[in-house]
């Protein structure tokens, strides 16, 4: 997996994004990513299971144990953000906007809205 100092996915980047406001199961991230990025961003159980086992595995989420709601299927495990994942999104965040800011200020007035 990527180091701090290099691009996240777009992909690990929406789910950790998507974590970042509370524990959540595959499916609800899912649906998150995919509204927040107004259909853009389509994660498949192959894309997103892989994803969460890789953001896993370099301990930027944590399943939770016994996580689950009362009227919930339990077979779905749910995540959550760690510190290090925080930081790493953090991190990216401000990368994405450092590039965003040089791209308006190489456009001219009428293209940058």
């Amino acid at each position: 997996m990527d180091a701090h100092d290099t691009p996240l996915k777009a992909n690990r980047f929406q789910v950790l994004l998507a974590l970042s406001e509370g524990p959540l199961h595959g499916f609800a991230i899912r649906e998150v990513v995919e509204e927040r990025t107004n259909g853009g961003m389509i994660l498949w159980p192959a894309t997103l299971y892989g994803v969460l086992r890789d953001l896993a595995e370099v301990g930027w989420i944590a399943e939770l144990e016994g996580a689950e709601a009362p009227d919930d299927d339990a077979r779905r495990k749910y995540y959550e953000l760690t510190p290090d994942g925080r930081g790493r999104l953090l991190d990216e965040a401000r990368r994405l906007e450092g590039w965003a800011a040089a791209a308006r200020a190489g456009l001219r007035p009428e293209e940058s809205g």
